[in-house]
Protein backbone atom coordinates (compact mmCIF):
# COMPACT_ATOMS: atom_id res chain seq x y z
CA UNK A 1 0.00 0.00 0.00
CA UNK A 2 1.14 3.21 -0.28
CA UNK A 3 1.84 5.93 2.31
CA UNK A 4 -0.05 9.41 1.91
CA UNK A 5 1.61 12.16 1.32
CA UNK A 6 1.01 16.01 1.20
CA UNK A 7 2.43 17.79 -1.55
CA UNK A 8 1.88 21.26 -1.10
CA UNK A 9 1.86 23.99 -3.90
CA UNK A 10 4.71 26.01 -4.32
CA UNK A 11 4.05 29.57 -4.34
CA UNK A 12 6.69 31.37 -6.12
CA UNK A 13 6.73 33.99 -8.44
CA UNK A 14 6.79 38.17 -8.90
CA UNK A 15 4.29 39.92 -5.92
CA UNK A 16 3.21 43.10 -6.69
CA UNK A 17 5.84 46.00 -6.23
CA UNK A 18 8.38 43.67 -7.98
CA UNK A 19 9.46 41.59 -4.73
CA UNK A 20 10.40 38.06 -5.25
CA UNK A 21 7.69 35.91 -3.25
CA UNK A 22 9.86 33.07 -0.96
CA UNK A 23 9.19 29.57 -1.31
CA UNK A 24 6.51 27.95 0.51
CA UNK A 25 7.13 24.54 1.99
CA UNK A 26 4.50 23.45 4.66
CA UNK A 27 5.80 19.94 5.25
CA UNK A 28 6.13 16.33 3.68
CA UNK A 29 3.04 14.81 5.39
CA UNK A 30 -0.67 15.97 5.89
CA UNK A 31 0.02 16.09 9.52
CA UNK A 32 2.88 18.73 9.65
CA UNK A 33 0.42 21.21 7.70
CA UNK A 34 -1.97 20.36 10.62
CA UNK A 35 0.59 20.99 13.08
CA UNK A 36 1.64 24.43 10.86
CA UNK A 37 -1.98 25.77 11.22
CA UNK A 38 -2.14 25.06 15.08
CA UNK A 39 1.22 26.90 15.44
CA UNK A 40 -0.04 29.80 13.42
CA UNK A 41 -3.18 30.23 15.74
CA UNK A 42 -0.74 29.37 18.88
CA UNK A 43 1.75 32.37 17.47
CA UNK A 44 -1.08 34.61 17.44
CA UNK A 45 -2.28 33.79 20.47
CA UNK A 46 0.85 34.71 22.22
CA UNK A 47 1.27 38.13 20.23
CA UNK A 48 -2.46 39.13 21.37
CA UNK A 49 -1.31 38.15 25.06
CA UNK A 50 1.42 40.03 24.63
CA UNK A 51 0.00 42.73 22.96
CA UNK A 52 -2.91 43.26 26.27
CA UNK A 53 0.06 42.79 28.62
CA UNK A 54 1.84 45.62 27.11
CA UNK A 55 -0.77 47.95 26.83
CA UNK A 56 -1.33 46.92 30.54
CA UNK A 57 1.90 47.79 31.30
CA UNK A 58 2.04 50.74 29.56
CA UNK A 59 -0.82 52.42 31.44
CA UNK A 60 0.79 51.15 34.95
CA UNK A 61 3.42 53.42 34.05
CA UNK A 62 1.38 56.62 33.09
CA UNK A 63 -1.20 56.67 35.10
CA UNK A 64 -0.81 59.24 38.45
CA UNK A 65 -0.31 57.16 42.19
CA UNK A 66 -1.26 59.76 44.52
CA UNK A 67 -3.30 58.53 47.30
CA UNK A 68 -6.07 60.97 47.94
CA UNK A 69 -8.67 60.79 50.61
CA UNK A 70 -11.47 61.39 48.83
CA UNK A 71 -10.93 58.51 46.55
CA UNK A 72 -11.80 55.58 49.57
CA UNK A 73 -14.91 57.21 51.47
CA UNK A 74 -17.91 55.19 50.84
CA UNK A 75 -20.52 56.61 48.32
CA UNK A 76 -23.90 56.42 49.02
CA UNK A 77 -26.02 57.92 45.83
CA UNK A 78 -25.14 61.50 46.15
CA UNK A 79 -25.33 61.52 49.83
CA UNK A 80 -22.80 62.17 51.90
CA UNK A 81 -22.18 59.03 54.44
CA UNK A 82 -23.42 59.84 57.58
CA UNK A 83 -21.62 57.46 60.71
CA UNK A 84 -24.20 54.43 62.35
CA UNK A 85 -27.52 53.84 61.28
CA UNK A 86 -29.75 56.15 59.47
CA UNK A 87 -33.57 56.22 59.18
CA UNK A 88 -35.12 55.75 55.89
CA UNK A 89 -39.15 56.70 54.74
CA UNK A 90 -40.92 53.15 54.43
CA UNK A 91 -42.13 54.73 50.84
CA UNK A 92 -38.47 54.01 49.69
CA UNK A 93 -38.56 49.98 50.22
CA UNK A 94 -42.64 49.80 48.98
CA UNK A 95 -41.05 51.12 45.92
CA UNK A 96 -37.91 48.95 45.81
CA UNK A 97 -40.58 46.04 46.39
CA UNK A 98 -42.87 47.58 43.28
CA UNK A 99 -40.06 47.59 41.26
CA UNK A 100 -39.35 44.13 42.01
CA UNK A 101 -42.22 42.22 41.90
CA UNK A 102 -42.75 44.56 38.23
CA UNK A 103 -39.07 43.36 37.32
CA UNK A 104 -39.97 39.72 37.92
CA UNK A 105 -43.03 39.80 36.28
CA UNK A 106 -41.86 41.35 33.02
CA UNK A 107 -39.27 38.14 33.19
CA UNK A 108 -42.17 35.23 33.03
CA UNK A 109 -44.48 37.90 30.73
CA UNK A 110 -41.94 38.30 27.40
CA UNK A 111 -41.55 34.42 27.03
CA UNK A 112 -45.17 34.33 27.29
CA UNK A 113 -45.62 37.06 24.24
CA UNK A 114 -42.98 35.48 22.15
CA UNK A 115 -44.37 31.99 22.66
CA UNK A 116 -47.80 33.62 21.70
CA UNK A 117 -46.54 34.56 18.43
CA UNK A 118 -44.87 31.37 17.89
CA UNK A 119 -48.08 29.25 18.53
CA UNK A 120 -50.37 32.19 16.22
CA UNK A 121 -47.95 31.73 13.34
CA UNK A 122 -47.85 27.16 13.74
CA UNK A 123 -51.72 28.16 13.91
CA UNK A 124 -51.55 30.13 10.86
CA UNK A 125 -49.50 27.12 9.00
CA UNK A 126 -52.17 24.51 10.11
CA UNK A 127 -55.05 26.23 8.69
CA UNK A 128 -52.77 26.73 5.61
CA UNK A 129 -52.02 22.68 5.55
CA UNK A 130 -55.81 22.53 6.61
CA UNK A 131 -57.55 24.18 3.44
CA UNK A 132 -54.90 22.75 0.90
CA UNK A 133 -56.47 19.78 1.90
CA UNK A 134 -52.97 18.08 3.14
CA UNK A 135 -54.20 16.46 6.32
CA UNK A 136 -56.55 14.14 4.06
CA UNK A 137 -55.34 10.43 4.73
CA UNK A 138 -57.05 9.27 1.72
Amino acid sequence: MKSLTYTPRVLTGIASGGAHVPTVHLGSTLAASYLQAYFTVAVFMVAAIGMVGAMLGVGRLLRPTRAQEQKYITYESGVDPLGGWGQAHVRYYLYALLFVMFDVEAVFIFPWAEMIVFIVILALGLLYAWRKGVLRWA
